[in-house]
């Protein structure tokens, strides 16, 4: 295979030859295995391969030696601080509780492959839900450590991440802990749309998670499918995810919508994949894309409370960030 053919590769699950994309939901219930990604604004690009197996990733990382030089921002220091201290004033005014702040970060990008990237992530930096996904349209290269949605036949389990700090740090805060509560709450509201009365519980609270150089607060919440229920009628209630939009999520929606200048695309979306009735869905962060328009892109962000500092924040972005850059090459 060359580094370009378009396929999929998420844990150890490979699927190559692509048959068919589409973006129609229903398309998931015909029991085939189908990779699936939905950007943050709803985009919906499901792909059938002839092929899908066991299997390593399959390419090298040594064809990755890009001169990259310096990342741009959706949003500078300034301007991030402003949207920070916006959403304390909305919190103030009773508006809305948390909101994940995020910035997409682009460089001037000639190449034709970011598999090759996507190997030297999986040395560098491994992740539990890292996904690759190459279409003709776009690539997706994932180092996301969060869990959207695992099923197993009609058990469901969705594993929110909310608090993030460097690993010489000892002990999350107050405010990471309140910020993973509320957004705990947030997706067993949910769940509860679509599990059956009484099956949605908190099945592990506030959990410690080590991954390179960052150490996050993780929840897990479990429920029982209701029968019957088609794809979409899972997917939609539960779309964006709560960890990367916040709470209540249709005012957390507004005030990103408000003040986010670019679209985050495939970042803080969903990347993984889908067959018949078991699925495994990360939250696309600690995500690269290349569009195939010259140029890549990355996304970071930070969850916002009445708690928060504004450069501290920032900072959060830039910690998430730093790492991968690095990996990919040139500075932030």
């Amino acid at each position: 295979m060359d580094l370009r053919d378009d396929c999929f590769w998420m844990g150890g699950r490979f699927a190559h030859s692509l048959i068919e994309v589409s973006d129609d939901l229903s398309r998931l219930d015909d029991g085939n295995f189908w990779a699936v990604s939905i950007s943050y604004e709803g985009q919906v690009r499901l792909a059938r391969f002839a092929g899908d197996f066991s299997a390593p990733f399959p390419f090298g990382s040594s064809d990755w030696n890009h001169q990259l030089n310096k990342w741009n921002s959706s949003l500078n220091e300034l301007d991030y601080c402003k949207y920070v201290e916006e959403i304390r004033q909305a919190v103030a005014s009773g508006w809305v509780y948390q909101v994940n702040a995020c910035r997409v970060l682009n460089i001037d990008f000639s190449g034709t492959e970011i598999a090759s990237l996507f190997s030297k992530i999986l040395l560098e930096n491994p992740a539990p839900y890292a996904s690759y996904l190459s279409l003709p349209e776009i690539q997706i290269a994932s180092a996301s450590p969060e869990l959207f949605l695992r099923r197993n036949r009609l058990q469901l389990i969705t594993s929110p991440i909310k608090g993030t700090q460097e690993l010489r740090e000892h002990g999350f805060g107050k405010k990471d802990q309140s910020e993973n509560v509320m957004i705990v709450d947030l997706m067993r509201n949910d769940l509860g749309q679509i599990c059956e009365p009484g099956s949605v519980e908190v099945a592990d609270l506030l959990r410690s998670e080590e991954h390179p150089g960052l150490r996050h607060l993780v929840s897990d919440v479990l429920g029982t499918l209701k029968p019957n229920l088609k794809w979409a009628e899972i997917l939609n209630p539960l779309l964006p995810a709560g960890s990367i939009s916040g709470a209540p999520k249709s005012s957390a929606l507004h005030v990103i919508s408000k003040n986010e200048t670019v679209q985050r695309g495939p970042y803080c979306g969903i990347l993984g994949w889908i067959k018949g009735d078991a699925a495994e869905l990360s939250v696309a962060i600690r995500t690269f894309w290349n569009a195939k328009d010259g140029q890549l892109r990355f996304g970071t962000g930070a969850g916002i409370t009445w708690g928060s500092d504004p450069s501290a924040e920032w900072e959060e972005t830039q910690l998430k960030a730093r790492k991968l850059i690095s990996i990919a090459g040139g500075a932030l």
